[in-house]
């Protein structure tokens, strides 16, 4: 115990949380003491009965006993439920003349209150006589933790607020931007589901650096845990001394998303697999690149009016990148062959089509590669052909397949290039796209 709280001081922490009911033959007058004598760090008390989410199963008095032993010892903060704070706290603040610092927590299950329910529920808590609240959710859509950052921005005393879970991430990472009193970061070497890393928290996010002038920009995608986005971008937003942080969307509406998210604290955003073609119809404007690729990547808010203008970068983007591997050979006349006809294979053909190439696609959807072959006058065959495929020498592989399909096309073209030969490819890449850093 003593060694993970060093470890979090020296990960940069500014506070910790120790779970009582986590600690394996927990022995409150040996622990207590050992844990308070040695912490490095202000520290928050947490003893989670089973009945509130947590893994103590043993009797109630001792479990307050416990809490009643942290305030005499003198904790910094002690974590109370709602069902109980209210006569413990009365109780303490009379008792002890100490400098803790008492948190009520309660953890909100089914659907997210509405705004004016979690300010009456704010409102009970507060009665308590707690010094800070903290609420705690399980979203099940994203546009919901915009009711968490209302709490945490218009509520008048400390508030934590938060979701566990993927969807609830942002949750944690524009805590700083809406006023949260704190936000969790998990040390190196326990990782948890759904919450950041101390790490990302203090690095890659900059909570430090983050204030309510902010802006937010991100990648809206399902899933979204994949993106390297957050490590490029937000170093990029520092350097040019842009107060801007860039997260990470679990949209799984994205008319919902657009439609909640829709101020100018939310200017711009990247899109990903699978919306890059369904989130056209969403924006108030295309980019006629774009538009003739049917697949949007970037969007931005325009500043005058606040509307959403659809832009396609993939193109241009991986086409050059091609260009650069090719070392000055031209791709035009070139054989292209593109695996996958989503979003990101839709901006590799028509890019392709803008040098010259002869474009071939291959899709599990057939239906799918016929209509974007149809659009670039290429020529379209099913995803099994594959195996059997022998391309020309000097031909262009591109794959802008799903993840869950790279295994099938490495088996695939292992297989063939042992029929190919020596002499099959000149030159082969894998471009994978929904591995680009967006």
């Amino acid at each position: 115990m003593v060694k993970e709280m060093k470890q979090a001081k020296a990960e940069g922490s500014h506070l910790l949380e120790i779970r009582l009911d986590h600690i394996t033959n927990f022995h409150p007058h040996h622990h207590l003491p050992a844990i308070l004598d040695n912490k490095p760090l202000p520290l928050i008390i947490l003893y989670r009965p089973k009945w509130d989410g947590g893994l103590y199963e043993g009797d109630e008095h001792s479990r307050l006993q416990t809490l009643r032993l942290a305030a005499e010892l003198g904790a910094d903060y002690i974590d109370f439920e709602l069902k109980v704070a209210s006569h413990l706290i009365r109780e303490l603040k009379i008792n002890y003349q100490s400098a803790t610092k008492f948190i009520v927590s309660c953890h909100i299950t089914g659907t997210t209150p509405s705004d004016e329910e979690l300010a009456n529920l704010a409102a009970t808590m507060r009665a308590t006589g707690a010094d800070i609240l903290k609420v705690v959710e399980n979203v099940t859509d994203i546009t919901e933790i915009a009711r968490i950052f209302h709490l945490l921005s218009h509520y008048q005393m400390p508030v934590i607020a938060y979701s566990v879970g993927e969807r609830g991430l942002i949750s944690q990472l524009l805590c700083p931007k809406f006023g949260g009193f704190l936000a969790y970061g998990s040390i190196k070497g326990y990782s948890i589901p759904g919450m950041p890393s101390l790490y990302s928290v203090k690095h890659t996010y900059k909570h430090d650096l983050m204030n309510s002038e902010t802006k937010v920009f991100g990648l809206v995608s399902k899933p979204v845990s994949h993106s390297e986005g957050p490590i490029l971008h937000n170093p990029t937003l520092r350097h040019e001394n842009f107060n801007g942080v860039y997260v990470p969307f679990f949209v799984d509406n994205l008319k919902e998303f657009f439609s909640t998210y829709s101020g100018s604290d939310f200017p711009d955003f990247s899109v990903g697999i699978p919306y890059k073609e369904a989130v056209v119809e969403f924006c108030d404007e295309v980019h006629p690149l774009a538009e003739s690729i049917g697949a949007v990547n970037t969007i931005i808010r325009r500043p005058c009016d606040g509307k959403l203008i659809g832009y396609n970068t993939d193109c241009e983007a991986a086409i050059t990148s091609i260009e650069d591997a090719l070392k000055g050979t031209l791709i035009s006349g070139k054989l292209f062959v593109l695996v996958g006809a989503g979003g990101a294979g839709r901006a590799l053909a028509f890019g392709a089509k803008s040098r010259g190439a002869r474009i071939l696609i291959f899709d599990i959807d057939f239906e799918r590669a016929k209509s974007l072959a149809s659009a670039v006058l290429g020529e379209a065959r099913t995803f099994e052909q594959v195996i059997n495929f022998r391309p020309e020498k000097g031909a262009i592989l591109a794959n802008a397949t799903r993840s869950e399909c790279i295994h099938i096309l490495i088996s695939a073209f292992q297989l063939t290039r042992k029929l190919w030969g020596i002499m099959s490819w000149c030159l082969m890449l894998f471009i994978h796209l929904e591995k680009q850093v967006c």
